[in-house]
């Protein structure tokens, strides 16, 4: 059974907007480098049906394979700089605060 695809709609603009710049790039890069559409399918191992979803920026093909293609094509770091650290770090500040009920108080009472 295939995998069901994310439906175009339910795609925040911005994600939507990202995702065909990515396949504008990918299949300018593509072309402008002389690389066959089998040849990238071949070195990604992804079928042509999902490099064309891909260049056309469908939201339904996986992360993983624009990815791949940006790196393989050369383009990763300027079509995906990479995050700041304080994004993804485990910094003690940015915890969240615990409930009373996690910190051992009182019960909830209402909760039922």
């Amino acid at each position: 059974m295939p995998k069901k695809l994310l439906n175009t709609d339910t795609v925040p603009t911005l994600v939507g907007e990202r995702l065909i710049t990515w396949g504008r790039c990918i299949h300018t890069q593509r072309l402008r480098q002389r690389i066959t559409a089998a040849d990238l399918c071949a070195r990604m191992s992804i079928s042509e049906a999902t490099l064309r979803r891909m260049e056309r920026g469908d939201p339904g093909t996986a992360a993983g394979a624009y990815l791949s293609a940006l790196l393989i094509l050369g383009v990763m770091d300027e079509a995906t700089p990479a995050l700041a650290s304080t994004l993804w770090s485990d910094t003690p500040h940015r915890r969240v605060k615990l409930s009373r009920q996690e910190q051992g108080g009182e019960e909830d009472a209402e909760y039922f």
